[in-house]
C-alpha cells in the first residue's frame, strides 16, 4: 500500500479520536469553570482521565501516521479535528449546528484544504540534530511563555499556545521516529533520548494549555488549536527538514490565500458566544430588594360603609 495513503488514513483516524477527547475537554472546563477548580485538582477528576486516554490514543496514530508520510502532509490533515468536534460537541450539547458555526468550520477547512494541496511527498527521511531540536525547543517555549501571560482573550491565547506545542512536538516526534528505526545508528542515542523528554514535555503542556483554552468554549480555541499546529510543524518541516511545498510561486500563493480563509473561519468561530452544556446550573438572577410603593407610608383606609 502507498505510504502516503496509509498516512492519510491513520491520520482520519487520529483527528476523530482528537475530536472526542476535545469535546470532554471543553465539556470538563464548562462544568469546572464557575467553581474555580485549578488543574492539579483535575488530576483526580475521571472524565479528565477519560480524555488524556483519547488525546494518548490519538497520538499513538498520529506518531505512526508521521512514519509514513512528512510533515507537511500529515500535519493539516489534523482540520479533520474539526470536522468532527463541532457536530460532535453540538450533539453533546443538546442543539444542532448553526450556521455561523458551519460558515467558520467551512472556511478553516477550505484554508487548511489549500495548504494541504501544497503539501505532498515522499515517506520522511530526514532528522533534526540535537542543537536543532534544543534551539526550536527553546524558541517554542518563549512563544508559549509570551501567549500565556494575563491579558485578554487567554482562551484563544492558550489554544495558539497548544497549537504550537502540538505542532512542535509532532516534528520531534518524527525526528525521534525516523531515528530510532533507522538501523544504521543505536536505537536509544543521546538524541533520541533528549528529544524524547521534549516530546514529553510539549505533549503534556499542549494537553494542560487546551483545557485552559476550552473554558471559553470549543469552536474558537480548537479552530486556532488546529491552524496553530501545522503551521508549526510546516515552519519546521520547511526550514530544517528540506520539506517543500508543492507548485512553485503558485503554490505559494495557494497556501497564502489558504492561511488568510482559515484565519477568517477563525475569527468567526471566535465571534460565537459559548453556550451552556445540559445539566449546567443557569445563572441566577440578582437578588433585588422589593421596593415600597410610593404610598405604602400613608394609612389604610377602609371605606366607609
Amino acid at each position: 500500500m502507498n505510504a502516503a495513503v496509509v498516512a492519510v488514513a491513520l491520520s482520519l483516524l487520529s483527528a476523530v479520536a482528537y475530536a472526542a477527547a476535545a469535546v470532554a475537554q471543553e465539556r470538563l472546563a464548562a462544568r469546572t469553570a464557575d467553581t474555580g477548580t485549578g488543574l492539579l485538582r483535575l488530576l483526580g477528576t475521571g472524565a479528565w482521565w477519560w480524555s488524556v486516554l483519547l488525546n494518548a490514543g490519538a497520538a499513538l496514530l498520529h506518531v505512526t501516521a508521521l512514519a509514513f508520510g512528512p510533515l507537511t502532509l500529515v500535519q493539516p490533515l489534523g482540520a479533520l479535528t474539526l470536522v468532527a468536534a463541532v457536530p460532535l460537541g453540538a450533539r453533546v450539547a443538546g442543539r444542532r449546528v448553526t450556521g455561523v458555526e458551519w460558515r467558520g468550520t467551512a472556511l478553516t477547512l477550505l484554508g487548511l484544504a489549500a495548504l494541504l494541496v501544497t503539501a505532498s511527498g515522499p515517506a520522511p527521511d530526514d532528522t533534526l540534530s540535537l542543537p536543532e531540536a534544543v534551539g526550536v525547543a527553546g524558541v517554542t517555549a518563549t512563544l508559549i511563555g509570551l501567549l500565556s501571560r494575563r491579558g485578554a482573550r487567554p482562551g484563544l491565547r492558550h489554544a495558539t499556545a497548544s497549537g504550537f506545542a502540538s505542532g512542535v512536538a509532532s516534528a520531534l516526534t518524527q525526528t525521534v521516529t525516523v531515528a530510532a528505526t533507522d538501523r544504521a545508528g543505536p536505537l536509544l542515542s543521546a538524541r533520541v533520548i533528549v528529544v524524547a523528554v521534549l516530546v514529553a514535555a510539549f505533549a503534556v503542556g499542549g494537553l494542560f494549555l487546551s483545557q485552559t483554552a476550552y473554558r471559553d468554549g470549543l469552536g474558537a480555541p480548537l479552530a486556532l488549536v488546529t491552524l496553530a499546529n501545522p503551521v508549526a510543524a510546516a515552519v519546521v518541516g520547511l526550514t530544517l527538514l528540506g520539506e517543500r511545498l508543492q507548485g512553485g510561486i503558485a503554490g505559494l500563493a495557494l497556501a497564502a490565500v489558504g492561511a488568510a480563509a482559515a484565519a477568517r473561519g477563525v475569527v468567526i468561530l471566535a465571534r460565537r458566544p459559548r453556550e451552556s452544556l445540559p445539566g449546567d446550573r443557569p445563572p441566577t438572577a440578582p437578588l433585588i430588594p422589593a421596593q415600597p410603593d410610593s404610598d405604602s407610608s400613608a394609612p389604610h383606609l377602609s371605606p366607609s360603609a
